[in-house]
């Protein structure tokens, strides 16, 4: 196993694989770098250079007490890309992970990133507030905080219905898919999950999206019911000084997974373009 030593002593894990050009792709939450299967293995056979690493607390890296915000997210990575010593690269982030990716293609990302993937992403921002009117009411993530701190092994399962679209008619559900996503949910901490909700949650992106000039893919599912795509994907692509947007109807949120064929050969049209 691949891990990297942190400044602060995290042990962060990561894989990578093969030659050519890096893509780096950054998980969402709960979850780990092993939720990039269809796409690690595709683009390797490609010829690219794949990396994925677990978030601090998530997946084999170490559950830390602290720094589970986005500024120590994007912190690491940028360590992760330093020892690596990756130029031209393609950071591609799913949900929390293309919070991650924005923020730090902005804060750390000069001269090392070619292009970025925004894909079923929370930015610019989730919650509902004065200036967020048409956001996720603050009262969703608190019931997801309740149900981490005191149902997480039944919520964990439960979570994918909507995750994968699986709870709408005529779905055709794939039960190693869910039990997948609790496999890597159950492997990180629960501290760590519980903080990283306020960190996907209620992270303002906006001057991150507003700042970034290289050419960004932004991928979103019409029927993201986890992050709905019209106050996310749509206004991040608004933001963007060099967007592209590409909206699937009926794709649900976990669409790398179930959609992987066509979510991979739209990313590999803009790496190419």
């Amino acid at each position: 196993m691949s891990t990297l030593k942190l400044k602060d002593g995290t042990e962060l894990f990561y894989k990578d694989w093969g030659t050519g050009q890096a893509l780096v792709f950054h998980h969402g939450w709960p979850l780990s770098s092993d939720d990039w299967d269809n796409q690690m293995l595709f683009f390797l056979q490609k010829g690219f250079r794949v990396i994925a690493h677990d978030r601090r607390g998530h997946g084999r890296s170490s559950q830390t007490t602290g720094g589970h915000e986005m500024d120590t997210y994007a912190s690491d990575v940028a360590e992760l890309t330093e020892f690596l010593d990756l130029r031209n690269a393609v950071h591609i982030g799913h949900s929390t992970g293309g919070g991650e990716v924005i923020r730090y293609v902005n804060k750390h990302g000069k001269d090392r990133v070619a292009k970025a993937v925004l894909v079923s992403a929370v930015p610019p921002i989730m919650v509902k507030s004065e200036t967020n009117p048409d956001g996720v009411p603050m009262e969703v993530f608190d019931e997801i905080r309740d149900q981490t701190l005191n149902n997480r092994q039944q919520f964990y399962f439960d979570i994918t219905f909507p995750f994968y679209s699986y709870n709408r008619e005529g779905a055709k559900i794939k039960e190693g898919v869910q039990r997948n996503w609790w496999r890597q949910g159950m492997m990180g901490g629960i501290n760590a999950h519980y903080e990283c909700i306020k960190a996907f949650s209620e992270t303002d992106f906006t001057e991150d999206l507003k700042a970034v000039d290289i050419p960004v893919l932004v991928l979103h599912g019409e029927d993201d019911q986890i992050v709905p795509y019209e106050n996310t994907g749509v206004k991040s692509a608004k933001l963007l000084k060099n967007g592209k947007l590409i909206t699937y109807p009926g794709f649900a949120h976990g669409m790398p997974t179930t959609e992987a064929a066509t979510i991979n050969r739209d990313i590999l049209e803009f790496i190419n373009s």
